[in-house]
């Protein structure tokens, strides 16, 4: 039994291509599908690209001022910018600053409500897709906008580390509601895993806290009065917004963008002396220092999306690939990070690397909101930890 191959491929940057290396495969009635090799992956190599069907900042991320396009999330601050703001020193100087990516010349603003877009192709692509019913106007700062109570609300129950956002709901509803082939994206929302409605509850449990029943009730009101439609009218019953608050909470990937990591990134493949790079990393390391002194480990921009094709990947403690965003927006790279055989699955941890070196016992906890169980007893070889923060680092 195997998912819609042409549909699970349908956002990768060269679906066929793609289709040729892997496929996507039904396990059984626990884990579902799973996405297996059909052909031999070398370690590094780049198994897919793939844009979300949905993606969006983080609520908190976003008013605190980590700007960042609308439709792509990549990074609108130059690292200049970025830098100052995080280290909190308004004169600093970066060297090389011919080494920032961003262009603000290329910015859009929407007309109507100012939101601020990197390219005049993302503001397109965001008003053809959701923007145009999400769009606020001039009440884009207005408190008692049904839109502007739902953020609020959500807000005030979602506290940084942030891990999803309601907007996803509202972007999956306004897509449906604008889009021409409603029913084509209706079935891509669908291939998203579903779980049993007591294992919705408990992610809804686990992403508001204790008193999550009222404010999973509050949420589901204030989101019917934004945007309630009656071709959706099941996702505004009490049964289907937990559905749908739960579909985010499990396959949503997050996205970090940071035109500061860009630049650090490009000076490290600069060719300067011996007596230069100590110089440059010298500054880096304490430009880091600074950061850290000021602003914590909130570093980049940050927010989540629903990738169709990333989404079939289980879980392993033990992972041979692993996402990343090297193009500082929202597009997903899987990468190799083993070699992988023709039939092997392929899975990524849904822990970062220093929560996969603790304990079976710590790691079965952290997966509780994703309703796994972690298999594996052995932490993970210092040696091949160290040599996947080399990988992951490039």
């Amino acid at each position: 039994m195997a998912a819609p191959q042409d549909d699970m491929f349908s956002f990768c940057v060269e679906p066929t291509k793609v289709s040729n290396y892997v496929e996507v495969k039904f396990i059984d009635k626990i884990k579902g599908k799973g996405l297996f090799a059909k052909k031999a992956i070398k370690k590094g190599d780049t198994i897919f690209v793939e844009r979300p069907l949905v993606s969006a900042q983080f609520l908190w991320n976003s008013l605190y001022k980590y700007k960042a396009c609308e439709y792509c999330l990549r990074a609108l601050e130059t690292a200049e910018d970025n830098a100052r703001r995080l280290t909190g020193i308004p004169g600093l100087s970066l060297p090389h600053p011919e080494l920032c990516s961003v262009c603000p010349e290329m910015h859009q603003a929407c007309p109507q409500c100012q939101v601020m877009y990197c390219s005049i192709e993302c503001r397109q692509s965001a008003a053809d897709q959701y923007h145009r019913t999400l769009c606020l106007g001039s009440s884009q700062d207005d408190p008692d906008h049904p839109i502007n109570k739902l953020k609020d609300a959500w807000r005030s129950m979602h506290y940084p580390p942030e891990t999803t956002s309601i907007m996803l709901m509202a972007r999956m509803v306004a897509t449906i509601k604008q889009v021409p082939d409603k029913g084509r994206w209706q079935k891509f929302f669908s291939q998203f895993c579903s779980r049993a409605t007591n294992e919705e509850e408990e992610i809804a449990h686990k992403l508001l806290g204790e008193k999550f029943q009222g404010q999973l009730t509050l949420l589901r009101t204030l989101f019917a009065t934004a945007l309630y439609d009656d071709q959706l009218s099941r996702w505004f019953t009490p049964v289907g917004f937990c559905s749908l608050f739960s579909l985010v909470g499990t396959n949503g990937q997050g996205i970090g963008t940071s035109s500061l990591s860009k630049w650090v990134h490009a000076c490290d493949a600069l060719e300067l002396t011996s007596q230069q790079r100590e110089q440059l990393d010298f500054f880096i390391d304490q430009l880091y220092k600074d950061i850290e002194k000021e602003t914590g480990d909130f570093l980049n921009c940050e927010g989540s999306g629903l990738f169709l094709l990333q989404s079939s990947c289980n879980h392993s403690c033990i992972p041979n690939a692993e996402a990343s965003f090297p193009n500082n927006n929202f597009l997903l790279h899987l990468s190799a990070i083993g070699d992988i055989n023709p039939g092997e699955e392929i899975c990524i941890s849904y822990l970062d690397c220093c929560q996969r070196d603790r304990s079976r016992h710590s790691r079965h906890k952290i997966l509780r909101h994703f309703t796994l169980r972690c298999r594996n007893s052995q932490q993970l070889d210092p040696v091949k930890h160290e040599q996947r923060r080399a990988f992951l680092s490039k």
